[in-house]
Parts: C-alpha cells; structure tokens; sequence
C-alpha cells in the first residue's frame, strides 16, 4: 500500500469537499453568506450614475446591510391574501 492510502489524505479528500460544499449551500440557503455576496457583486458592478439607493456609490458596512434588509423586508404589505 501507498503512503497516501494509509495516511488517510486519498481516503478523506472527497468526503472534505462534499463538506465544504454541503457547508456554503447551507449558508447560501440560510441567508448567512448574503453579505459577502453582497459584496462581491458590489466590486463586480459598475457605477450607474448615483442611481443607487445607498448614496454615491458607497458600499455598505455589514451592520448598515442587515439593517437595510431588515427595512426592505418589514417595510411593504405584507399579508397572505
């Protein structure tokens, strides 16, 4: 037998990446990763003029972000009929 079998390393390797990705689904369902999304769509995305909601173009500090969601969600009608 190979070192690499009996160390574990070839035995392990897909069982850590199904993990991982069980792990960032998860966050992604749960609303956990919404910032860092956040923010990588932000460096993504061009400026469109000062059409953002949010000022000049800034981004938004986490706290600043969950606070914004929180008005966005609790703000409209919200009834089931």
């Amino acid at each position: 037998m190979s070192d690499t079998v009996l160390s574990g390393t070839t035995t392990w390797a897909p069982l850590a990446a199904m993990a991982r990705h069980a792990w960032w689904w998860l966050r992604q369902v749960s609303g956990d990763a919404a910032y860092e999304n956040y923010l990588r769509r932000a460096a993504t995305a061009r400026p469109t003029g000062g059409s953002c909601p949010h000022g000049a173009g800034g981004v938004l500090t986490r706290e600043e972000f969950f606070l914004d969601a929180l008005r966005r969600r609790y703000s409209g009608v919200s009834r089931c009929c």
